[in-house]
């Protein structure tokens, strides 16, 4: 492999990584040896710093790792003081919709009711504060209960849960329908 290409390739696996890699490993990944991984690294580590780049390669006891330049922290943290807003998934959206309507609900209610499982998307709304903990089930297993919060109102703009829209019972029932065909249609594979 050409130098250019084992360059861009050290550097796609410390990008990736993030934390620091062992120069064995680099070394393993590219298939070269040690010494000419280490030389590889050096070259790629002097070059960023000749250009001034915003990225540096650190060496770390034998390992080695990309990072951002100290010089450009403030902009990082000019940033950084901004967050951008999450934006919800369909996935994450209809499982929020289950836990608004159905409240007190249980993982696994609202997995046999979307169908598949949704620890993701329940992390992710507890993460952006839109779902909490309400407590624990008096049940096998003590499966934890969630419910909405005062975020979630204030991101749907709603002062309680009996402002949330009514479901239409045609539309209900159409659902079921639906969902109902769906069911059959894994049973039948």
């Amino acid at each position: 492999m050409e130098i250019k290409k084992l360059e861009a390739a050290i550097e796609a696996i410390l990008f990736t990584m993030g934390d620091s890699v062992e120069l064995g490993q680099i070394a393993e990944a590219i298939q070269q040896d040690k010494e000419t991984t280490r030389k590889l690294l050096q070259n790629l580590s002097d070059r960023y710093n000749e250009e001034e780049r915003g990225l540096q390669i650190i060496e770390l006891e034998q390992a080695y790792q990309m990072c951002t330049r100290k010089e450009y922290y403030e902009y990082l943290i000019r940033l950084a003081m901004h967050p951008k807003k999450p934006a919800l998934t369909d996935v994450m959206l209809e499982t929020l919709s289950i836990v608004a309507y159905k409240q007190p609900v249980t993982k696994a209610e609202i997995e046999k009711i979307r169908g598949v499982k949704c620890d993701h998307a329940i992390n992710k709304l507890v993460e952006y504060e839109l779902i909490k903990e309400l407590g624990r089930l008096d049940a096998p297993g003590r499966p934890i209960l969630f419910g909405t919060t005062e975020e979630f109102l204030r991101c749907f703009g709603v002062q309680g849960l009996e402002e949330l829209p009514s479901v239409d019972p045609v539309r209900l029932e159409d659902f079921k329908a639906e969902a109902e065909e769906e069911v059959q249609l894994k049973l039948d594979i």
